[in-house]
């Protein structure tokens, strides 16, 4: 039983909130009072509530992001139904801008606006003596980590044995991209780096293997981060990795130095390219030196073992699809592990609205509130490059099919190829999800021999060799003429077999 109760829904069960744990960290002498319950967008909505009423909570504390906007108004909609006294307080992005335009707001009884930290703390104590603040919309003041305790030690055992552990040694951004939060006036602030180091030790004693910053900028600060790389290489053990969002043209010798000393596959970074056009860029306030940006891509993939996650934006003010896939093709050049191709999202409060009326925007009203064409590139277009992005996912950026796809991408546009090979494929299946692996071999195969020209030993090959790889169990009948290996038929046939009869028990 607890009187506060913290809740959320999280993408996928395996992220932890970390909103949620700041927000108990910080609750002072209420924390032992209070209960972080967290789900994940597969449950369903009374089944949340259920468990959020077994707990028998005065308030509860509910975090709404983007991703989770609808589910999180219906939660609030059938928890103020059942139960009318409980005071429902909201509070995180989603909430935090346009908050009058909003149902869920007006149904909730208080809103904290900006980063809750300490405002919500203060609200709980007020509420919890019988006491209710005449403003329902509260602005947080902007706290300093001085003033925050830390969040770390809410992370449970079972948490760090199988979810994601989030950490941030700073807030805010100095950038103005139009597109996102953080181009808001939010000043950058950063941890005490001893006191930040501390607690990362702690964590690592405790056996965390997988550290996640959110920081937007982390190599902002440069002898901060190096200061930070440092003290992971030193503690280097098998299984350990850092995941980090980089500023792509800015790794100056000193970092480039330290990110080098690292082994292979202990790093992962997250660089925001967006766009590689000056006049897209321009659009949207984005200040970005495209050369550096190759220079420090080409040094981290042949001097280092980082695996590089590059990001690209559709949908942006100005860039039509011929635009769009001139930077694709740069940017794959540029040979990142993984191409993340994403819609353009209207998020509540950025100012990229300014641009609707010039380029013709027009935007879904229904989270996460994607464009849906501009007079740059129309909807069906968009609706194609939504698909690309998919199967992009599933089959380049998976690293399920390497040997396919080089045969798949050996056109002069890479772009203009998957884009090919992604209209065909929804064509073909009719869907974008759901392709089981078997199936999805075969719809390679045949478009690689069928459209590409390539013959089907070449194809058979490259696709028996992928699944091969991945050792997989629903092995393809017939992908086993192409095994090359005599001695590797019999682990085909072995993992055909054993498919077939867990299908035949039904456990596949």
């Amino acid at each position: 039983m607890a009187e506060i109760v913290l809740s959320t829904l999280n993408a996928k069960w395996i992220h932890a909130s970390f909103g949620l744990r700041y927000l108990r960290a910080n609750l002072g002498d209420l924390r032992e009072r209070s209960e972080i319950l967290e789900f994940d967008l597969q449950r369903r909505t009374a089944d949340i509530v259920e468990v959020i009423l077994k707990a028998a909570p005065r308030i509860v504390g509910i975090g709404v992001y983007v991703w989770n906007a609808q589910q999180s108004a219906d939660l609030v909609t059938v928890l103020k139904r059942l139960r009318p006294d409980l005071i429902v307080v909201l509070g995180g992005p989603e909430v935090s801008y346009e908050t009058e335009l909003q149902p869920m707001c007006a149904l909730a009884d208080y809103v904290v606006r900006g980063e809750a930290d300490r405002a919500f703390a203060d609200l709980c104590r007020t509420l919890l003596r019988g006491e209710r603040p005449a403003m329902r919309v509260i602005d947080a003041a902007l706290p300093h980590f001085e003033q925050l305790a830390w969040p770390y030690e809410e992370y449970t055992d079972a948490d760090i044995q199988s979810r994601v552990i989030y950490v941030e040694s700073s807030r805010g951004c100095p950038f103005t991209c139009e597109f996102c939060l953080s181009s808001l006036d939010i000043p950058v602030r950063q941890a005490p780096l001893e006191p930040f180091l501390a607690q990362m030790q702690r964590l690592y004693d405790r056996g965390v293997q997988h550290f996640k910053f959110v920081d937007r900028t982390f190599n902002l600060n440069l002898n901060v981060a190096r200061t930070i790389l440092r003290f992971f290489r030193e503690r280097m053990r098998p299984g350990l990795f850092c995941h980090f969002e980089m500023i792509p043209d800015r790794l100056p010798v000193a970092l480039r130095e330290e990110i080098a000393a690292f082994p292979e596959g202990s790093l992962q970074f997250e660089v925001g390219v967006q766009t590689l056009d000056d006049t897209v860029s321009e659009h949207i306030s984005r200040r970005q030196d495209v050369e550096k940006l190759a220079d420090n891509l080409r040094f981290l993939r042949e001097q280092t073992g980082v695996h590089i996650h590059a990001d690209l934006i559709v949908g942006l003010p100005s860039e039509g699809l011929a635009m769009f896939g001139r930077g694709f093709d740069r940017l794959f050049a540029m040979r990142p592990h993984e191409i993340q191709v994403g819609i353009l999202k209207r998020l509540r409060g950025t100012p990229i609205i300014r641009h609707d009326a010039q380029f013709a925007v027009v935007w879904s009203d229904v989270p996460p509130y994607e464009v849906l064409q501009t007079s740059a590139i129309e909807f069906a277009d968009l609706q194609r490059l939504k698909r690309f992005a998919r199967f992009f996912d599933v089959i380049a950026n998976s690293g399920n099919w390497p040997q396919t796809i080089a045969l798949l991408l050996t056109a002069e546009s890479p772009f203009v190829a998957f884009l090919a090979l992604s209209d065909w494929l929804y064509e073909a299946a009719g869907t974008t999800h759901g392709i089981a692996m078997h199936r999805l071999a075969r719809f390679l195969f045949d478009f690689i021999v069928l459209h590409r020209g390539i013959s089907s030993d070449l194809a058979g090959q490259a696709l028996a060799a992928d699944y091969l790889r991945g050792n997989r169990h629903d092995w393809p009948e017939f992908l086993r003429p192409y095994v090359q290996d005599p001695s590797r038929r019999s682990s085909a046939s072995v993992n055909n077999g054993a498919a077939r009869q867990a299908r035949h028990r039904g456990e596949g």
